[in-house]
């Protein structure tokens, strides 16, 4: 098998196991939003420090102790993540999952926007056109809700500033999580240990209940690792296709296996959003091929070919 198709492998293994997310975490109910964010972080350290011992791959560690600003970079994307793992769960807990998926259909327009006031990049007339179109859909849908799609938009900032924050640091998947997770692992043990001493724990009430939260760590790594195998052998093009995979799985999750709403308005709503989708990727690839187009007409002739 050739590397772009195992590219594209990963990628749809990393997107399906993110699509149908929900339906794992309404299996560790009763237990609430943030003990289940909290044991995802503890045995996110636990998967991953396994897996760096078993690469023998722990010398990086030391490395970057020295670097205080990469700590600090770490320290914001451990507080950037641990926000959209706590919205996202919350909202499949309380039954918003199409509003979710919402955040993930908006999300590649938010990285835009951050480009646009955080990076100072200047946009092509379709970006700007998609970027309008996004703004409308979120006003139906705040029309539709009554108010602010909150969850949603906290969900899509969250989750492209820590691609931001990531991209600059340059950290491989695995050790990434790793640190992150870490950074958040001690806050999430305490707040463990006060459940468990307040009699709210729900860990080990069960077998079955304990093995999931346990598997909530595994749950968290395998896709991210996948995710990062994809993005090593696949064009930004390919990858960016398949990213509207993972919400439209959730948002089938949401219709059609929890059967939450979906009222003419919030379609259309919805409607807007993938009509703004549609003209971001359709500009996107056509910049790509142009720009490919015009460094292969720039390239040098060979002497021998003159």
């Amino acid at each position: 098998m050739n590397q772009t198709r195992l590219g594209y492998l990963y990628g749809f293994g990393a997107y399906l196991l993110w699509g149908f997310f929900p339906i794992y975490l309404k299996l560790l109910r009763p237990a609430g939003p943030v003990e289940i964010l909290a044991h995802r972080i503890v045995w996110s350290v636990v998967f991953v420090a396994l897996l760096l011992a078993a690469m023998r791959n722990i010398g990086f560690l030391r490395a970057l102790a020295r670097r205080p600003r990469a700590l600090a970079a770490i320290a914001a994307a451990a507080a950037l993540i641990a926000v959209n793992w706590g919205t996202y769960i919350y909202g499949v807990n309380s039954d918003r999952v199409v509003e979710t998926a919402l955040g993930y259909f908006i999300n590649p327009l938010v990285v835009v926007l951050i480009g646009v006031f955080v990076l100072r990049e200047r946009l092509r007339p379709a970006q700007w056109a998609a970027l309008g179109v996004g703004g409308l859909a979120v006003a139906v849908l705040t029309v539709d809700y009554g108010r602010l799609p909150w969850l949603a938009l906290t969900l899509a900032f969250s989750f492209a500033g820590y691609g931001l924050v990531k991209k600059r640091l340059g950290l491989p998947a695995a050790e990434g999580l790793f640190v992150e997770s870490a950074v958040l692992a001690l806050p999430a043990l305490a707040y463990l240990g006060w459940l468990g001493r307040q009699g709210e724990a729900t860990f080990g009430h069960g077998s079955g209940h304990t093995a999931l939260l346990v598997l909530a760590g595994a749950a968290t790594a395998i896709p991210l690792l996948l995710f990062a195998g994809a993005a090593n052998r696949l064009p930004l093009t390919g990858l960016g296709m398949l990213q509207y995979l993972a919400p439209i799985l959730q948002l089938g999750c949401g219709v059609l296996v929890f059967h939450e709403p979906m009222p003419p308005a919030r379609l259309a709503g919805f409607a807007l959003v993938w009509v703004a989708l549609v003209v971001f990727t359709v500009d996107a690839v056509r910049h790509t091929r142009r720009t490919r187009a015009e460094a292969r007409g720039a390239a040098p002739v060979p002497a021998g070919a003159r």
